[in-house]
């Protein structure tokens, strides 16, 4: 991470970081929540890369720097069968802290929980903000995508599967899928690119996720 984002006070997404302008919900955050006095330095980014510093005046930001352009290291995807109840919505939030690109929920053949279109809609709506907020607590520049739900048929011939008894997680690995509570068929295994491992203990969906990720970002 570029030292200077580590060092600002508050990290915020904006439209237009050519003329940043705080929405009212981050300039709550940076006023009333953080309760960041004039002259504190804000870094803003607008989620694809750019950012610069910017100095609070008020309730405004004015720009001290030009915009700088991050470059994207190797992109790293999980595709995760929807774990239950609020697991999905931790679960976005830990894998944008350690840097995952993209996040796509899956509908596999043992899943327990399916969302319809309705809810779909609903609930990416409510996990692309937790990304958002995510990405602004650990100042990254790039907010993840959160896709979904997509069908393990789909998905899988272009991922590696998480499955006991495959190979350790290697540097070309970019993308792991992770299996409901049943674990994967057969079939979905097959249709995989390849199978790894992450461990010898038993995982829970989000868990094994985040060990996904991690193995992957080490690389």
């Amino acid at each position: 991470m570029n030292e200077e984002l580590r060092r600002a006070a508050a990290h915020v997404i904006v439209d237009d970081v050519e003329l940043p302008v705080l929405a009212e919900s981050a300039r709550h955050h940076l006023t009333r929540v953080l309760r960041l006095r004039g002259g504190e330095t804000v870094s803003v980014t607008d989620g694809e890369g750019a950012w610069r510093l910017c100095m609070l005046e008020g309730e405004t930001l004015e720009p001290t720097d030009d915009v700088q352009h991050a470059e994207r290291s190797r992109r790293v995807t999980l595709g995760v069968a929807i774990p239950k109840q609020d697991r999905p919505e931790w679960l976005v939030q830990k894998a944008t802290e350690l840097g995952v690109d993209r996040l796509v929920f899956l509908h596999a053949d043992r899943s327990v929980v399916r969302w319809s279109p309705e809810r779909a809609d609903r609930h990416l709506l409510k996990l692309r903000t937790i990304a958002r907020e995510a990405a602004m607590q650990s100042r990254r520049v790039w907010v993840p995508r959160v896709d979904g739900p997509q069908t393990s048929a789909d998905f899988l011939p272009t991922s590696a599967v998480a499955e006991p008894g495959g190979r350790a997680v290697e540097a070309g690995d970019s993308s792991i899928a992770v299996g409901p509570e049943g674990g994967w068929t057969p079939k979905e295994v097959d249709l995989a690119q390849s199978v790894v491992d992450l461990g010898e203990h038993v995982l829970r969906v989000e868990t094994a996720a985040l060990a996904a990720a991690v193995l992957m970002r080490r690389h």
